[in-house]
């Protein structure tokens, strides 16, 4: 008989509170365990333990086979492009490598539709940039996610309201069957399953998931 390691099929999960984040942990149905890692007090889901913890100073992370960082932010809501940065470069990063030293093999993270680390736009270069860096930890798999424009429920989230992301949705919503999948507004659910799906694909390497690809067949 195979012995199993503690924790090895436990997820680690940063960004809870974030419309992914919320997502992964109402689809989450366990046995193992969801460690949620946040900055502010919430209720623990089932099969599923709180965590508080600092980004800038992360803890020994308990053992866990794989991990999901949901966390991200905007330039306008952090208030600068110093601020952005700490947040989905930074923090993701630090994250990133406290998970590797949990035992950590599978990653998955949430960037974004363009993200590259050579584009003159601030915002898709660090979004790629980060990409590049997480490559270089040594995770045996690698997920990527790239969603366009996300669509779900913020205010319930209790996350502030994004004026220009809502008129986007509100504008595109009526055109969606005429605008190409890869670029069409993606729900926060789709993106969540789509991630937690190729988690618990066998295959190593890093893999990529486009809009287009997390937009559920026929929609």
């Amino acid at each position: 008989m195979t012995q199993i390691e503690p924790g090895a099929h436990d997820l680690l999960l940063a960004g809870a509170s974030g419309l992914v984040g919320r997502e992964v942990v109402r689809q989450w149905t366990g046995p193992a365990t969801l460690h949620l890692l946040v900055r502010r007090p919430m209720l623990a889901p089932p099969h599923g333990v709180v965590q508080m913890v600092d980004f800038t100073a992360l803890p020994a992370l308990p053992r866990a086979g794989a991990a999901l960082c949901a966390l991200g932010t905007t330039i306008a809501v952090a208030g600068s492009q110093a601020a952005f940065r700490a947040v989905d470069f930074d923090a993701v990063l630090a994250f990133a490598r406290a998970a590797r030293a949990a035992g950590v093999a599978r990653f998955a993270v949430v960037s974004a539709l363009g993200a590259d680390a050579r584009s003159s736009n601030f915002y898709s270069r660090v979004k790629g940039e980060m990409e590049a860096a997480l490559g270089e930890l040594g995770f045996a798999s690698l997920v990527i996610a790239r969603p366009s424009l996300l669509a779900g429920d913020r205010e319930a989230t209790g996350q502030p309201a994004r004026r220009g992301e809502r008129i986007a949705l509100a504008l595109t919503r009526p055109l969606a069957p005429l605008i190409p999948r890869a670029f069409r507004p993606v729900a926060a659910a789709d993106v969540a399953r789509a991630m937690l799906r190729a988690l618990a694909a066998p295959a190593g390497g890093a893999r990529v998931l486009s809009s287009a690809e997390m937009q559920p067949p026929g929609r």
